[in-house]
């Protein structure tokens, strides 16, 4: 069982930036991939970005490409997104999830493939 925390949302103006940071304990966070989710009001949850079991691959969606980086401190359990350039379609409660695997590729990045879930951090961003 692991126990995911995450923090650092809120309320941004348009063209403003967050990190947000995912806090886990319970289960060697070494080990295993990590990936961040959003889901707006009335929208499905979609896939935001991963990275690897060692950083060394990152995959994010196109709509966030270029604006979002995600990375991960091992020594501290802990996962970031750190998202600059923010717009409106931003909005949404962000999720960091533990991936069931150590690697990426582009055919396992689909939500059933991440098993533990945070309780997810607001973020806004106003026009």
């Amino acid at each position: 069982q692991v126990l995911l925390v995450e923090s650092g949302g809120g309320l941004v103006q348009a063209g403003g930036s967050l990190r947000l940071s995912c806090a886990a304990s319970g289960r060697p966070f070494g080990n295993y991939a990590m990936g961040w989710f959003r889901q707006a009001p009335g929208k499905e949850r979609e896939f935001v970005a991963a990275v690897s079991w060692n950083g060394g691959s990152k995959y994010y969606a196109d709509s966030v490409k270029g604006r979002f980086t995600i990375s991960r401190d091992n020594a501290k359990n802990t996962v970031y997104l750190q998202m600059n350039t923010l717009k409106p379609e931003d909005t949404a409660v962000y999720y960091c999830a533990v991936h069931r695997d150590r690697v990426l590729y582009s055919g396992n990045l689909a939500s059933a493939n991440f098993d533990s879930w945070g309780q997810g951090t607001q973020v806004t961003v106003s026009s």
